[in-house]
């Protein structure tokens, strides 16, 4: 997979969920919770066992989802998330070999960035699609407005205290191609088996998206 059938997808809802699936029980109805809502990408993270399997069963259950593995924090990790089929890897921040690693990864890599130097550094090496980690501590919609200004061919995705009610400060910036969230399928709603309630969030941020993107 590469990015433009990535940004297809995100084209059609460019919400991101961020998900840690506590048990490998839970990702297929997960899965089919959230295709319900219209969600077309998601990420699962590296937070509970369950991550690594959990993409075979979103992959299996909504087979027209696109997944991605984030809270990658080593080569290691790279290296197993590409090989449980991920379509994507996602990082809270990265060092020197993880960034190394990351600029040569078959797949799409998304590098978590909090300043603008470590976003010059992910340029620097060929990356220039990155995600904003934590958003809402590190400057929010103003900082990546900032940014913009140097780094006019970056794309950001914020993650990070986004929410339904503040996604449209970033949804409304230029250089945001997407915003990612735990609010849609927290862990406690997972726990719960809320596919409902899940789902139901899912379409509201959707709706609200697209609305927002119009």
């Amino acid at each position: 997979m590469d990015w433009q059938e990535i940004e297809s997808a995100l084209k059609a809802c460019p919400i991101v969920p961020v998900l840690a699936v506590p048990h490998i029980d839970d990702a297929a109805p997960l899965a089919t919770a959230l295709a319900a809502g219209g969600i077309t990408v998601s990420e699962i993270t590296l937070r509970t066992d369950a991550g690594l399997p959990s993409i075979a069963a979103f992959k299996s259950s909504a087979p027209g989802m696109v997944v991605g593995m984030g809270t990658v924090l080593s080569p290691a990790d790279l290296d197993a998330s590409v090989a449980a089929g991920a379509d994507f890897i996602v990082t809270p921040g990265f060092d020197a070999g993880l960034l190394a690693a990351l600029a040569q990864s078959p797949v799409p890599t998304l590098p978590g960035v909090g300043t603008a130097g470590e976003a010059m550094a992910a340029r620097n090496a060929g990356i220039k699609r990155v995600k904003l980690f934590p958003a809402e501590v590190v400057g929010g919609a103003a900082m990546i407005k900032g940014l913009g200004g140097p780094l006019q061919d970056m794309a950001f995705m914020p993650t990070g205290g986004v929410t339904l009610d503040n996604m449209g400060d970033y949804l409304a910036l230029k250089n945001v191609y997407a915003v990612g969230g735990t609010w849609i399928a927290k862990t406690e709603h997972i726990e719960a088996g809320d596919w409902e309630g899940i789902a139901n969030r899912a379409k509201a941020a959707r709706e609200a998206a697209l609305n927002l993107r119009r």
